[in-house]
This record gives structure tokens, C-alpha cells and sequence, in this order.
């Protein structure tokens, strides 16, 4: 797969980890930015990053801020991306597997190198289960994208 990621300046020395444990899981990378730790706003990075996935130059995202909140809920402002905060294995794997999250956000200040490897193993490892129950809840949230 061909894999986007970004990060904002608190997020930058975790995603060298996430750029590193992606390409040892044998996957393309392209790396967004930020490039450095001086101060960049996460929106812009979002949004880099989900204009990759949602145009098909990329097959999933990651993200990587702070907490990994403010990365998510910017992802989710965009058509197309469902994106996840995952900070354990289960949810990573589990949020594509039932959800079809495209999109997984983490927290720098909450995720060691360690624990960022599980989470990219099991977030790109993970694929979506096509049940009925699944599929029909992926198209109610993706009605919500049309709801004013």
C-alpha cells in the first residue's frame, strides 16, 4: 500500500518512528510534513494528508500530533475520511476492520516508538469486514457528510 503521513510540530520526532515502522512493514510512504519542530498548524497538515487518501494518491493516512485529537477531528471535517485516535492495537486494527477507517491519528505525547510500531502494524495489517451490519453502518456516516 501506499501510506501518507504528516504531523504537526509536537508530532514530527514520533513520525521519523511511524516513517520507519511503516517502510519495515514493506509499504510506500509519503511523508507531508511538518519537516522540522517549529510551530505548524495541524489543520494544514490534515489536510494534506486527507487530500492524498481521498484523490487515491495514497490507500490510507496517519497522522501524528500532540494527542492525536486535533489531527482527527480535522481529518473528519473532510469527505471521504474516517479517521481514528488509536493509542492500543485493538482499536487500531478494529477501527478499520468494522469502521473502514482510512485515516489513524496518534498522540506523540501519549504513544512511545514502541507502542507506535503495534499501532502501524496492526492499522495497515487490518482490513475491512464487508458484513452486512458493517457496511451498513459505514454508509450511514457517510450520509452524515451530506447532512447540513
Amino acid at each position: 500500500m501506499k501510506i501518507v503521513v504528516g504531523s504537526d510540530h509536537a508530532g514530527f520526532s514520533l513520525k521519523a518512528d511511524v516513517v520507519a515502522a511503516i517502510r519495515r512493514a514493506g509499504h510506500e510512504v509519503e511523508d507531508v510534513g511538518s519537516h522540522d519542530d517549529k510551530p505548524v498548524d495541524f489543520p494544514d497538515i490534515a489536510k494534506a494528508v486527507c487530500d492524498r487518501v481521498t484523490d487515491g494518491r495514497a490507500d490510507r493516512g496517519m497522522l501524528v500530533c500532540g494527542t492525536g485529537v486535533g489531527a482527527s477531528i480535522a481529518a473528519n471535517k473532510r469527505r471521504g475520511i474516517r479517521a481514528a485516535v488509536c493509542h492500543d492495537a485493538h482499536s487500531a486494527h478494529q477501527s478499520v476492520e468494522h469502521d473502514d477507517v482510512n485515516v489513524m491519528c496518534i498522540g506523540a505525547k501519549i504513544v512511545g516508538a514502541w507502542l507506535a510500531e503495534d499501532l502501524v502494524r496492526a492499522f495497515l495489517e487490518a482490513k475491512f469486514n464487508a458484513t452486512d451490519d458493517h457496511v451498513r453502518r459505514v454508509a450511514k456516516l457517510t450520509a452524515f457528510e451530506s447532512e447540513a
